[in-house]
């Protein structure tokens, strides 16, 4: 099944023509069905027919036909010496019902466990449309312009830096930036929001995504193999090769089950009728009804099946999971850490106040801060280049320097210029009115003599609040934020979300050592939310990193184990709601499994279970099993 699941996300006709092959097993089933029901009916007849041996003539083919591969697999793995597995247990209860003339049972075993792996399928195939549905956003062409005229070409061709055109009802092709136009933008395939975007001039615009009304044309930033849509699907392939503490404690359990399970069939097969408390046939009929009963196809089949649904689900709701062991993660979180800008605010900067100092003016504070930035990719500095305006010419800088979590260094026009936070100030030991000026703040100094600040503000997400609530409702017992920010705008900012504790001017090397305080030694898990590439070790470090992917940092996504496509903090208690689901409902189907099993292993041992309710049993968990798993893709409420 695993190689299905892989091969699905690898292409759309690949999956097509794994629905073809459904059909085309599912005609000669039907038809198995058909004939084997007839022999129900007929069943007293054929046992007078041809000698006697009518019902062997009609039942074995049928049993051949839908029992054969079990009875293949089960030779070969014991060739390997991989005796006790599920189909080592079919296999020899089945073969032993006939023996023993019991050969409607024993195709009935084989037959309901192939109309149980139908339902599996069938599930599978719901949740892996949900993933699928992420396929289905991948571009085919894109509308390459060059001098003047548009080429249709593969976007795997497209070179970054250049243009193409998307029209109205357009998938975007590549990641980009808006040169020209105005439009609506359907995020939907990407992020599950199902209310469009305004998109304008120079905001970037995302692969996968659906140009609704205007006519865009965008500057390839990131080439197709790089792009968004593209790494969300490389994420999609591998999501299902790590699995989840449950699911190995089933591939566990079976292992040792099964022999123990073959044991006691034995000792009930052979101890009795030492003991003289009945025939050697009644107790092997026991025995035998004992291994019917035993087989795991519940477990084996809808554990698996449950994490799988929960993976789609949540893909279908714009949440990434890279794997089944993150579901299970997710369940246990009770401490959530989000990193504050571009997580809980939206990272959009913008200048608001010039105040100089030491008979500079605003107009020259601006310049020089924009000059002294023009070679920095930090938020901040796009925000006091923006309001200066791009269009100065570059300015040689000499000597530059990036100090990480403090600001830059350099010298313009022989002058030596440094922009950055209180902390850099006091690093360069230059004399400053104000530590504390409330507010996100960039300080300037020229030749280490205080010229002023520029402040500029960040915008709070507008379903942060929300975000914070639904948390404390799902019993989160702690939220903490980190910032780099100064402590009087984490306060500010703590207060308004309702944040349980918070911790201001931190490097990026501090974030991680805070995340190491906050770790516990028990099974409670730490998240954290991240999305810039300086919180990629943070995410990194956190039991789960969650990331959030719609304009994150390639690094954060990478790094992370649960993906938001959204960038909306309140989809951070939706992973979580997905990921307790998904745990209820697994072991929801443990207990059932072994419950149900439990009380007809009972019933068998003491001779009040036939083979036909034996048969029931073993087939009716697997089909509860399976239907209760298939709830996990269905809508999740916080």
């Amino acid at each position: 099944m695993a190689d299905n699941q892989q091969s699905s996300c690898c292409s759309c006709n690949g999956d097509d023509r794994h629905s073809d092959n459904r059909v085309s097993e599912l005609i000669p089933l039907a038809i198995i069905t058909a004939i084997y029901i007839l022999a129900l009916i007929f069943n007293n007849w054929l046992k007078l027919a041809a000698w006697g041996w009518g019902e062997y003539l009609v039942l074995i083919p049928v049993y051949l036909l839908t029992g054969w591969e079990i009875l293949v697999s089960a030779g070969k793995n014991i060739w390997r010496g991989q005796i006790f597995d599920e189909t080592f247990l079919m296999s020899l209860a089945t073969l032993c019902a006939i023996a023993i003339n019991e050969v409607p049972e024993a195709v009935a075993v084989m037959l309901f466990y192939r109309i149980g792996e139908g339902f599996q399928e069938f599930s599978v195939q719901r949740s892996r449309r949900s993933i699928k549905s992420l396929l289905a956003v991948r571009p085919d062409t894109a509308n390459l312009l060059i001098n003047g005229e548009i080429k249709t070409i593969s976007p795997q061709l497209v070179n970054v830096g250049s243009t193409i055109v998307v029209k109205a009802g357009e998938k975007i092709p590549l990641d980009g930036e808006i040169i020209s136009g105005t439009s609506q933008i359907d995020t939907s395939p990407l992020t599950g929001e199902s209310l469009p975007r305004a998109v304008k001039l120079g905001e970037i615009v995302l692969a996968g995504t659906i140009n609704q009304t205007g006519l865009l044309t965008i500057k390839v930033t990131k080439p197709f193999n790089e792009s968004s849509i593209s790494k969300i699907l490389e994420l999609v392939e591998s999501a299902q090769n790590r699995k989840a503490k449950t699911e190995k404690f089933i591939t566990t359990f079976a292992r040792y089950y099964t022999p123990v399970v073959v044991i006691l069939a034995i000792a009930i097969a052979l101890i009795p009728p030492l003991l003289n408390l009945g025939s050697h046939q009644e107790w092997f009929f026991r025995a035998l009804i004992l291994l019917v009963i035993s087989c795991p196809c519940g477990l084996v089949i809808s554990i698996p099946l449950g994490y799988f649904g929960g993976v789609g689900g949540a893909a279908r709701q714009g949440i990434l999971v890279k794997g089944s062991t993150f579901l299970d993660d997710l369940a246990a979180v009770k401490t959530v850490i989000f990193d504050k800008t571009g997580t809980l605010t939206a990272g959009v900067f913008e200048v608001t106040e010039i105040v100089p100092y030491n008979n500079f003016t605003e107009a020259e504070l601006i310049k020089i801060a924009a000059q002294i930035e023009s070679l920095s990719n930090h938020p901040l500095a796009q925000a006091i280049r923006q309001y200066y305006g791009d269009s100065q010419s570059p300015t040689l800088i000499e000597d530059y320097q990036e100090i990480p979590g403090c600001g830059v260094k350099g010298k313009l026009q022989n002058r030596t210029v440094i922009a950055g936070g209180d902390r850099l100030l006091h690093l360069e030991k230059i004399d400053h009115p104000l530590c504390d000026v409330g507010a996100t703040v960039i300080h300037l100094a020229v030749d280490y003599r205080y010229a002023g600040y520029i402040l500029i503000s960040d915008k709070v997400r507008p379903d942060s609040v929300a975000a914070i609530e639904a948390l404390k409702k799902q019993g989160v017992q702690k939220i903490v934020m980190l910032t780099g920010d100064n402590q009087t705008v984490a306060d500010r900012l703590a207060k308004t979300l309702n944040i349980d504790e918070y911790y201001a001017e931190l490097m990026p090397e501090d974030k991680v050592k805070q995340l190491e305080k906050l770790l516990t030694p028990d099974n409670r898990k730490v998240a954290f939310v991240g999305d810039g590439i300086n919180d990629a070790p943070a995410i990194a470090r956190a039991d789960v990193g969650i990331a959030m992917g719609g304009m994150g940092s390639d690094a954060a996504i990478e790094t992370a184990d649960v993906v938001v496509m959204t960038d909306s903090p309140s989809y951070v208690s939706r992973a979580i709601a997905i990921g307790r689901k998904t745990r209820r409902i697994v072991w929801q189907n443990i207990g059932l499994a072994m419950g149900i099993k439990g009380f007809f292993i009972i019933l068998g041992i003491f001779g009040l279970a036939t083979i036909w309710s034996a048969v029931f049993a073993d087939v009716g968990v697997a089909l509860l099993a399976i239907l209760n798993a298939t709830r996990i893709s269905g809508k999740t409420v916080n």
